[in-house]
């Protein structure tokens, strides 16, 4: 099969409307999440020039989208770079980069943690099924570090029944808008995908699973702060759409953080990172085999140390990570 080209030219009303809500409107045969995945792929152009997903339109432009022909469900190897934070007979622990997919889908064939795992770790094709072997766990794209897979089976199935049974231990680090009140605080809600963008989730839902975030302000900047995350339930966006929904979305966070401006360093900061500030610092669970509790670490990207070092400039309130007590679970 071939690629397929779709061309049409931005009603007049769709000005102020972002790119992919007009293309999914114009191309009903297409879903809005795969429509997404081709704009993030490169796959669209306004006047010929790349776009992006959230890309405001004046009406009257030249939208184009090209749709690759359907690709084999089996993911290949591809030798890419993956850092191997832990590695035994029965797991891999990898410090995930940004801005790499977990795993195949729409608009992401190639290129992902997946593929490069195929290549490093030789027996995991069909663990787990297909397109996810032995992922345990997500991150989101653009979320760094710690991330947990399987080499076997009975391996996978362990992990899984550990991380839905709440004895995994996942800290994060973050960079905030504005400071939080509280120098310690619980988010428990019920959690849910929004009622209106369904892109998004929310804990400010009636029905839901359980959610529960809690975090610690560890420094306080000019108009940002650095947060450390224990997640205890593992939701999708749930870091992002509770420190959010708490006055206090993360730095370069398009999805939750859209209404908040960055001012001074952090918007500095903010444009250094170009992503969420989101980072999978620490993970602690039983080892599948053995019952042993085992600890990784994964250390700052460089982005997000620079970000840190433009904030600290500015000056800060800091409690140190080293002086802060461990949490209780």
């Amino acid at each position: 099969m071939t690629p397929e080209a779709r061309e049409l030219r931005a009603p007049p009303e769709a000005r102020g409307e972002r790119l992919d809500q007009v293309l999914a409107r114009a191309f009903p045969d297409l879903t809005r999440s795969r429509i997404q995945g081709l704009i993030e792929a490169g796959n669209a152009r306004i006047d010929g020039k790349p776009a992006k997903v959230a890309q405001r339109l004046r009406g009257g432009e030249l939208l184009s989208l090209q749709i690759p022909a359907p690709v084999a469900a089996v993911p290949v190897a591809e030798e890419l770079p993956i850092a191997v934070l832990h590695e035994d007979r029965e797991l891999v622990v990898v410090d995930k980069a940004a801005g790499m997919v977990v795993h195949p889908g729409a608009g992401h064939a190639s290129g992902t943690l997946v593929n490069a795992l195929l290549h490093r770790v030789k027996d995991l094709a069909g663990v787990g099924g297909e397109l996810r072997p032995g992922i345990v766990h997500r991150l989101d794209k653009d979320t760094t570090g710690c991330l947990v897979v399987a080499k076997h089976e009975s391996s996978l199935v362990a992990l899984q029944k550990a991380f839905k049974s709440r004895v995994v231990e996942k800290t994060y680090l973050a960079l905030v808008h504005g400071t939080p009140k509280a120098a310690e605080a619980r988010i428990e809600t019920l959690y849910g995908r929004h009622p209106v963008n369904r892109q998004r989730f929310t804990g400010k839902v009636k029905e839901g699973k359980p959610a529960i975030t809690v975090y610690r302000v560890l420094e306080a900047f000019e108009d940002a702060a650095l947060v450390e995350v224990d997640l205890l339930t593992g939701r999708t966006h749930q870091i992002r759409a509770h420190l959010s929904e708490a006055g206090h979305p993360l730095l370069g966070d398009s999805l939750y953080g859209a209404g908040r401006k960055a001012k001074g360093r952090a918007a500095e900061a903010q444009e250094v990172l170009g992503r969420q500030a989101l980072h999978a610092w620490k993970l602690s669970f039983p080892h599948p085999r053995t019952g042993k509790v085992l600890h990784v670490e994964a250390p700052l990207p460089a982005d997000f140390t620079a970000a840190l070092k433009l904030l600290r400039a500015s000056g800060a309130a800091p409690t140190a990570p080293s002086k802060v007590r461990a949490r209780k679970r």
